[in-house]
């Protein structure tokens, strides 16, 4: 029963557990990818690896030796290049925002821990689980307490007709003490309609509100989208 357990049940467990912590600061945090998922990505590894490290004990007695090709560094290599399509599935844009980033890198990093205890890496694994859980808790307080101004995705689109509105936008943004790195530009509806966008750099998410008023008071504005990306 020792030798099982060891072996066996002590990295399922180990997995289970950090997977599980990982997952409910992600769930608390009330993104996608959560508890159940982050806890079956870290069971998954370590099963995984588990099959490849005791590749020998699943194997009938009359399997040619010379087949046999135990190399658990190659399922680890399966497993993490694996696990890149699901973090692919949970990074989105929306309009010139990303996000879901450190989800993907959250599901990358329980994938890398489950392999560790499927390998019996306990040291490393522990304490790979103690520095995750500090940067996703701790760095997040560190985070929000910084100084930092707020970023807000803006999208214009003008009527075409009339003088180019980038002049108009640009003073606007002036006004509002909103600082522009560069404004893309883009034919729309057809050619009717010229679309400006830019990542705006603020001192606060105070300007949102009258930037939205300030552009439906403006007879060649059809239409815009703001969208803060530190709400």
């Amino acid at each position: 029963m020792e030798p099982i357990f060891f072996a066996y049940v002590l990295p399922i467990v180990g997995a289970l557990v950090a997977g599980g912590l990982i997952g409910i600061e992600r769930e608390f945090g009330g993104h996608a990818a959560g508890l159940r998922t982050h806890t079956l990505v870290a069971l998954a590894s370590a099963l995984l690896m588990l099959l490849a490290i005791h590749q020998l004990s699943w194997l009938t007695a009359d399997t040619p030796q010379d087949v046999i090709r135990i190399d658990p560094v190659r399922m680890a290599h399966g497993i993490l290049t694996g696990i890149g399509f699901l973090c692919g599935g949970v990074i989105f844009r929306s309009g010139l925002s990303v996000h879901g980033l450190t989800t993907a890198a959250s599901l990358w990093v329980t994938s890398a821990l489950g392999t560790l205890y499927g390998v019996g890496a306990y040291g490393l694994a522990i304490g790979g689980t103690a520095a995750t859980l500090i940067v996703l808790i701790a760095y997040r307080w560190v985070d929000r307490h910084l100084p930092q101004s707020d970023i807000i995705d803006v999208c214009v689109r003008y009527r075409r007709p009339g003088p180019f509105p980038e002049d108009a936008f640009l003073k606007l943004m002036t006004d509002l003490s909103l600082k522009p790195r560069a404004v893309g530009h883009k034919l729309t509806h057809r050619g009717e309609a010229i679309e400006l966008g830019a990542a705006l750099h603020g001192p606060s998410g105070r300007q949102t509100r009258e930037l939205a008023e300030r552009l439906c008071a403006d007879d060649r504005v059809l239409g815009f989208e703001i969208e803060p990306r530190n709400p």
